[in-house]
């Protein structure tokens, strides 16, 4: 893919979530379609609790920063530790970041990157808002992270690696600014079976966590390929439970799983 259509790629998924970001109610997944939730769609928080969400972890963060998004739970996998230095991926509103400050504490810090403006400034007003002194939102794509290098214990990120034109430098960007032990804790898509050319070729099913998923050995591959060890690639049979509903009439449950991905620098 060239740069040209990268861009266009990035500009797509862009305005998708900058639509979600502005509307008063969000879409009911990551992942369905570009279409906003009507009256028979799932609230955030009911999408949230079937991704593996617990009713604290749905209660405790601000309103508004819960937007249904994701496709796991990293906050599950990710263990952090009070003290901590986090890196969110694709951080959208703010759930995950808000989550993961409470479990660092007050000594640890916790960062958000989203290529998304609309979705920086809603968070960061969350943030404001609401006293999270160890939370920092910035604009950038996440292969291009506006992060130190050796900087940061783990990272996090939630159904949003496959919505990259470029994964091999996302994974090379993670291992960068990764400390020397840090380690990877991402939910995300992966593909299980080839997917029809009518999904594959449209940029909305790309939007929708659909057509940019990767199959397992590319992951494995990425993932080596950036330097990465004790990589762990696991895909999750229930994820097709609520997968099926992301594309009404499509099947897509027959083509992509979430996974959970674990690895260290």
């Amino acid at each position: 893919m060239s740069q040209v259509q990268n861009d266009e790629v990035r500009q797509h998924v862009r305005n998708r979530y900058k639509q979600i970001a502005i509307e008063s109610i969000p879409s009911a997944s990551c992942c369905s379609s570009s279409e906003p939730a009507t009256s028979c769609c799932s609230t955030p928080d009911e999408v949230s609790s079937k991704l593996g969400y617990t009713n604290e972890e749905l209660n405790v963060v601000p309103s508004g920063a819960n937007l249904g998004l994701g496709c796991g739970n990293p906050q599950a996998i990710a263990s952090l530790k009070l003290g901590e230095v986090v890196l969110d991926l694709g951080s959208g509103a703010g759930f995950d970041v808000f989550l993961a400050s409470k479990q660092v504490g007050e000594m640890g810090k916790v960062y958000g990157v989203d290529m998304t403006p609309e979705m920086i400034s809603r968070a960061r007003q969350n943030a404001q808002k609401h006293g999270y002194e160890n939370v920092e939102f910035r604009l950038g794509e996440i292969e291009h992270l506006p992060i130190l290098n050796d900087s940061i214990d783990v990272i996090i990120s939630n159904c949003v690696i496959n919505l990259s034109p470029d994964k091999q430098q996302v994974f090379n960007e993670a291992y960068r600014v990764l400390k020397p032990g840090g380690r990877l804790a991402i939910s995300d898509v992966v593909m299980t079976s080839e997917l029809p050319v009518e999904l594959k070729s449209d940029l909305n099913s790309l939007a929708g966590c659909v057509s940019g998923a990767s199959t397992i050995d590319e992951v494995l591959v990425f993932l080596q390929r950036s330097g990465f060890r004790s990589i762990v690639v696991e895909p999750k049979d229930d994820s097709r439970e609520f997968i099926k509903d992301w594309v009404p009439g499509a099947n897509v449950d027959n083509y992509i799983q979430s996974a959970i991905i674990k690895a260290i620098k």
